[in-house]
């Protein structure tokens, strides 16, 4: 065993058993949509007298993060997005009504003196107010004695001795107490029973209470000391929520709830059980397939997927990151980036081997390893645009799979560059597989790639056809968003989304009736997944949701609610343009890296094979009537990475030819680049294709349409990658005499020096 064998050895033993510390001593942070919960989304606006700002919105999340404090929920989070918005995430809670109710109530709380008695409906002069009492009574109110910002905190309690019920007690801080007695002491000097004796508390423009100053308050002298308590028969609940608005403050400034999401637990339970079982059929199936296809090699490639998983799911408790049920997907969907990586390797090792047998399998994989880092970097990178584009495009669970995406897509090329690469030379350090290179699979080219050498069909003569193909699949795909139209979810288009589940199953048309019999004819009602009703429309109250409720307990039973999200409208306009400008980033980002990497031939190429497949997709799903959400953006700028992934291997394999054989016609080079490459898009893709047909199969409701986005995405984009980016650069080409690009560094063996003619091989 070689040093350097030795110390890649001893990184991959030591990144593993850390990532196994990691694993075994934390826990992970699982989203609301796995563990159940409510997310809400706050927005603040400007008043006349205070602007919605980072400072002002910053203090508003100090705020809520009392009250919801006072709220007793486990383990709440509150992050600052932007200038003005604040998402909240309350674990557990079911009730998102409740929440945000009390989250979105400014708390503007005043103490003020009372005037005297008024008629209903009197005009207030200048500098009063006129409100009604606790009782209907109208008061004339002077200006505010003392106002929220001089409330300390504030506490419920029951006066079980003397009988008095229920009562809040108020602790003052800085001037409050002054300012109390101030107001008291002035009110002691009417008589008592006059109004005017009253001190009237005021929250939200309304009077909760308006009590007399006991007569034992001197004239002018008031209730002194820190704390007050404020009485008014009121109810436990009462009590309770005045003492934890009191207690969290006043807001700076007004919020609106903006976006709202609710996930029942049991939802959440069912997705993660799902899915785990689509990633451990996936992961076993691709194990099965590298093992078949590359033997010993595939065996330990096989090793190295399952390093992949620990050391991605690491990096995510040590990051602190949030695991989301798009991120779920994200982090078994990253597999296929590994299986993309072995596979570019071995592949390489293939042909150094066949191109010089007498340097043995160790240089002719060491070679692969060397080979493969062009192709294997750029194909990441490109996939590391999207999932960055992704977190900070998108928002909410999708964001969660940009995270997971770019972290499984690092952790891939750790498993692939360190452990499959300590494993396959720890085993080529061992006599009885040296005796034996069969067992390797790396000895030969394989059937695939040797059938293609032995034939060398000239797949390109006619490129133009083959863009003809192209372009008619175009048109027939885009006609079905002309045609269908896109059923845009109410993450783009606002408004609210119900699902539930009942005791008796119900088909799709029998709950559209019942909804539209409740006074609902115009929600769109369906069905989500075998035993689910998902019923979206605009603004939808809690009165309303209760009689759609009502109304489907009365056709399929008892109901169990499954999610409950709520979009505003600005919202949903604001993650329309956010995904366009996603997609429109997503395309110049490739475009500007690729023609840095590459050529600007090869990039525009890459990138119109790339818009092919995105309305290839797009309209496949409008004519299959699918909805279209932020989990189906999180597929659609994933195919983006995956298409531009396979045909960076193709144009890294004419860069190489062609630099080697500059005389060719580039016609010639590209179509022995689309020859070579075969083996390595259709190992990839059946890997990838795997995974995602077992996600499609047994990922839940949740996963299915997402994973049928990426098999559809990879099949399209596997064949644009070679029947389109390659024919249209060879187009390109044609018009421009540029010379050759400069050939990469490779190993000295013979691969492709003559490949491009006959693909014959000594």
């Amino acid at each position: 065993m070689t040093r350097a064998t030795a110390v890649r050895a001893v990184l991959a033993l030591a990144v593993l058993l850390g990532s196994a510390f990691l694993t075994v001593t934390k826990s992970p942070r699982l989203g609301l949509d796995l563990r159940g919960g409510t997310q809400i989304v706050l927005e603040a606006r400007d008043t006349a007298t205070a602007k919605a700002d980072r400072d002002t919105t910053e203090r508003a999340m100090e705020v809520l993060r009392k009250r919801i404090d006072a709220l007793g929920v486990a383990e709440p989070t509150l992050t600052q997005s932007g200038d003005r918005r604040i998402i909240v995430e309350l674990p557990s809670v079911q009730d998102p009504k409740q929440a945000a109710d009390i989250l979105g109530r400014t708390a503007q709380l005043a103490f003020h003196p009372v005037l005297g008695a008024t008629e209903p409906g009197a005009t207030a002069t200048p500098g009063t107010l006129v409100m009604e009492d606790e009782s209907g009574t109208a008061l004339q109110l002077g200006a505010a004695g003392l106002t929220g910002s001089g409330v300390k905190g504030a506490e419920a309690q029951l006066d079980s001795q003397q009988g008095l019920g229920w009562y809040v007690t108020v602790d003052f801080r800085g001037d409050g107490g002054k300012a109390w007695s101030k107001l008291t002491g002035d009110a002691a000097c009417q008589a008592p029973g006059d109004p005017r004796r009253r001190v009237a508390i005021v929250l939200d423009d309304k009077v909760i209470s308006s009590p007399q100053v006991d007569p034992s308050v001197s004239c002018n002298v008031g209730i002194t000391g820190s704390s007050t308590q404020i009485t008014g028969s009121f109810s436990p609940e009462e009590a309770r929520e005045l003492a934890l608005l009191i207690q969290g403050g006043a807001l700076p400034v007004p919020v609106d709830v903006v976006e709202q999401r609710t996930v029942g637990p049991t939802l959440g339970a069912a997705a993660i059980a799902a899915s785990t079982e689509a990633a451990v059929i996936g992961v076993a199936c691709t194990a099965i397939f590298l093992i078949c296809v590359y033997r010993l090699f595939g065996a330990l490639a096989a090793v190295a997927l399952a390093s992949y998983g620990l050391i991605s799911y690491a990096a995510l408790l040590a990051l602190g990151a949030t695991l989301t049920l798009p991120g779920l997907a994200g982090f078994v969907l990253a597999i296929g980036m590994a299986v993309d990586a072995n596979v570019l390797v071995f592949e390489r090792a293939r042909e150094e081997y066949a191109a010089s047998r007498r340097r043995g399998l160790a240089a002719a994989l060491t070679a692969g390893f060397r080979n493969a880092w062009s192709a294997i970097a750029d194909s990441n990178i490109t996939t590391l645009l999207a999932a960055g584009l992704l977190f900070f495009f998108a928002s909410g669970p999708v964001r969660g799979f940009g995270v997971t995406l770019g972290i499984g897509v690092l952790a891939s090329m750790v498993s692939a560059l360190v452990v499959t690469r300590a494993l396959t030379d720890v085993a080529l350090a061992l006599g009885w597989v040296r005796r034996r290179p069969g067992l390797t699979g790396i000895a030969g080219l394989g059937s695939i790639r040797t059938r293609l050498t032995r034939m060398g069909p000239n797949l390109l003569r006619h490129p133009r056809r083959w863009l003809a193909i192209a372009a008619a699949v175009t048109v027939l795909a885009g006609s079905g968003i002309a045609v269908r139209g896109l059923n845009l979810d109410v993450e783009f288009t606002g408004g609210r989304l119900v699902e539930y589940t009942t005791s008796r199953t119900i088909d799709a048309e029998t709950a559209r009736q019942a909804v539209s019999d409740a006074g609902f004819p115009r929600a769109t009602v369906g069905t989500a997944g075998s035993d689910a009703i998902s019923i979206r429309t605009g603004q939808l109250s809690e009165a309303d949701r209760t009689k759609i409720e009502q109304a489907l307990e009365k056709v399929g039973g008892s109901t169990t609610k499954l999610r409950d999200e709520f979009i505003g409208p600005s919202l949903g306009a604001e993650l329309r343009r956010g995904a366009l400008i996603a997609l429109g980033v997503a395309l110049a980002a490739q475009l500007g890296y690729l023609a840095i990497r590459f050529r600007w031939t090869f990039a525009a190429a890459s990138v119109t094979a790339m818009a092919h497949d995105v309305v290839v997709l797009v309209g496949v799903f409008a004519w299959l009537g699918k909805p279209i959400d932020g989990v189906f953006l999180a597929a659609l700028l994933t195919v983006i990475g995956y298409s531009v992934n396979d045909s960076v291997v193709v144009f890294d394999r004419v860069r190489e030819l062609w630099a080697r054989a500059r005389k060719t016609p580039f016609q010639q080079i590209a179509n022995d680049a689309v020859l070579q490459t075969v083996p390595r898009t259709v190992n990839t893709g059946l890997g990838a294709v795997f995974i995602l047909t077992a996600l499609a199969v047994l990922g839940g409701d949740s996963l299915t349409d997402f994973a049928i986005a990426l098999l559809i995405g990879i099949v399209v984009g596997t064949w644009s990658s070679m029947f389109t980016a390659a024919p249209l650069a060879v187009e390109l080409e044609s018009h421009r005499p540029a010379p050759p690009p400069p050939a990469a560094k490779r190993s000295p063996g013979a691969v492709g020096a003559a490949r491009h003619s006959n693909g014959a091989q000594v």
